[in-house]
């Protein structure tokens, strides 16, 4: 068995160049340590997965009895972030280890893949009013109109009610974001650093939880490398050389 995710940290973004000279946006992550604080196991709790923390210092006056005697049943650190990751079970046949509590999980699960996961905490913007909140249009803008007013939601003869699900000021951010399939840049081992091409939600120094691409996309031909082929317009460069 092994480990699909690990626990980290947003370092913030900044932008790499590739070797054809095209630039693209990324996002560092600090990814681990992290320690295997329970193994779940189907013959036991249903189904496997592995619980793992984030290795950080945390003041034991901060640690609850419950969590105390959790950690020293399996005789790992105190971590403050705790997140349940499935594992992978591992052909037949095959040489690998299964895993246990305890054993340390690092940067290098992801040394063979080109694709991962990204769950992270959407920043928190307060109440916030329709067009903010859902882009909409707003009203006038000229002298004696309220632009940013969501006006009717309803009328009095029909439907004399308001819709469920009704678009409305509300509370706006700090929702659990997932975003899928952000391409691997580059992995440092030695600084347990992660670089991801794209956005990544929360902000600087917010928890997020990496995990191997569920469903990664294909690879193309020139997807991620050379350009894309455009058969149209290769077969009409390609009459046109033998005019010559």
């Amino acid at each position: 068995m092994a480990v699909t995710g690990i626990l980290g940290k947003k370092i913030g973004m900044t932008q790499v160049f590739d070797e054809r000279g095209d630039v693209h946006p990324i996002t560092v992550l600090k990814a681990g340590p992290c320690v295997i604080t329970q193994l779940k196991t189907a013959a036991k709790d249903g189904y496997d997965a592995a619980q793992i923390g984030l290795v950080e210092f945390v003041k034991a006056s901060k640690v609850n009895k419950a969590m105390t005697g959790h950690f020293a049943k399996n005789n790992v650190p105190p971590v403050k972030l705790i997140r349940e990751v499935p594992v992978e079970v591992a052909a037949e046949g095959s040489e690998t280890e299964g895993v246990k509590a305890g054993d340390r999980v690092l940067i290098d699960i992801f040394a063979d893949d080109k694709f991962v996961d990204v769950v992270g905490t959407s920043k928190g913007r307060g109440f916030a009013g329709v067009i903010r909140r859902h882009g909409f249009g707003g009203g006038p803008k000229s002298h004696g109109h309220m632009f940013q007013v969501q006006g009717s939601i309803g009328a009095s003869s029909f439907q004399s009610r308001v819709f469920p699900g009704q678009r409305m000021p509300g509370h706006f951010g700090s929702d659990r974001v997932t975003v899928r399939n952000l391409r691997i840049r580059g992995i440092d081992l030695e600084d347990n650093l992660i670089m991801v091409e794209g956005a990544v939600p929360g902000p600087r120094d917010g928890y997020v939880l990496i995990s191997k691409a569920k469903a990664p996309p294909r690879e193309r031909r020139g997807f991620g490398g050379s350009g894309t082929v455009d058969p149209l317009k290769a077969s009409k460069k390609a009459s046109a050389t033998k005019k010559k």
